[in-house]
């Protein structure tokens, strides 16, 4: 039995805020899940971050209240914690008064960030990179994903939405690599698929999938991939806050040519000899990106 952990980067919309969408999944053997689930446990309490969710995208901005204290670097975690909140308290205050946008987005930045705000940038990248290198030495995690740049998407020009193309695609490539672990035994392995829960996904995909059993994907009948997704919390699920780094790390790499945490993560996507069958991004024909180059060794 195999767990394919899935979460998204970027927004799916067109335009949307983002040039790419990706959706990632990281798959292990059930064998192994509480050797990689306790991996994560150990960085996590290293960095004081044991009852915290890993979100790559929050832990990595920069917290601007840090900037304005004395020796922050030199304050122990409590103090830093206490001095940061006491400047973001006065900061809201001041933006009720104003109300609005402002006010309530500076709110949502300070709800997502507050578990991290005792580590400074530097300890927040370098907690993200262990995770990285963690994940990257798994040599029995594979990781499925669609890089799909929304420029070049055309929504006339095939049945499926961006989100419902990604998913199509993680799913069949999944299934594809379940039907190869068999091997020469005579048992047969199935998978299932444990999503980062969001109500109206959970309806899409849940759909989806069902379709995917009745009628396969475009590419394959799902013969080993059971039951629709698992929907759960991912802040109480380390493997799909994983999915949530390796799809940060593979958007910022095909947004900005970032390569730090895409060649760690990258690693562990699937190949077939040469070639990267795990991952792909869907873009313009001439993109010289490490993913496409990976993926024509196909043809």
């Amino acid at each position: 039995m195999y767990l394919c952990y899935i979460d998204e980067s970027g927004t799916p919309g067109l335009p949307g805020n983002t040039s790419h969408f990706i959706l990632a999944g990281v798959s292990l053997p059930i064998w192994h899940w509480r050797t990689a689930d306790v991996a994560i446990s150990e960085i996590k309490t290293r960095f004081s971050l044991s009852n915290a969710e890993l979100h790559t995208a929050w832990l990595l901005r920069k917290y601007l209240e840090q900037y304005r204290i004395e020796n922050f670097e030199k304050l122990d975690h409590a103090e830093r914690r206490r001095q940061v909140r006491q400047l973001r308290h006065r900061h809201l205050l001041q933006l009720q008064k104003i109300g609005g946008k402002p006010y309530r987005q500076a709110k949502k930045n300070y709800e997502k960030t507050s578990a991290y705000v005792h580590l400074t940038l530097a300890e927040r990248t370098e907690f993200v990179r262990k995770v990285a290198e963690t994940v990257s030495d798994w040599g029995f995690a594979r990781i499925f994903a669609e890089c799909i740049d929304k420029l070049h998407f055309d929504p006339d020009r095939g049945p499926r939405s961006v989100d419902e193309q990604a998913f199509e695609q993680v799913i069949s490539r999944f299934e594809t690599y379940l039907q190869k672990t068999d091997g020469n035994h005579a048992q047969r392995n199935y998978g299932l698929v444990v999503h980062d829960n969001n109500e109206t996904v959970a309806r899409k995909h849940t759909r989806l999938m069902r379709q995917f059993h009745a009628h396969g994907t475009s590419w394959t009948p799902l013969e080993r991939t059971i039951e629709t997704p698992l929907f759960v919390d991912s802040s109480l699920t380390s493997m799909v806050q994983v999915a949530d780094l390796c799809a940060y790390a593979l958007r910022r790499y095909v947004e900005n040519e970032e390569t730090e945490l895409f060649r760690l993560i990258y690693a562990r996507a699937d190949r077939s000899n040469d070639a990267v069958v795990g991952v792909r991004h869907f873009t313009k024909p001439t993109c010289t990106c490490e993913i496409c180059k990976g993926h024509r060794r196909l043809s």
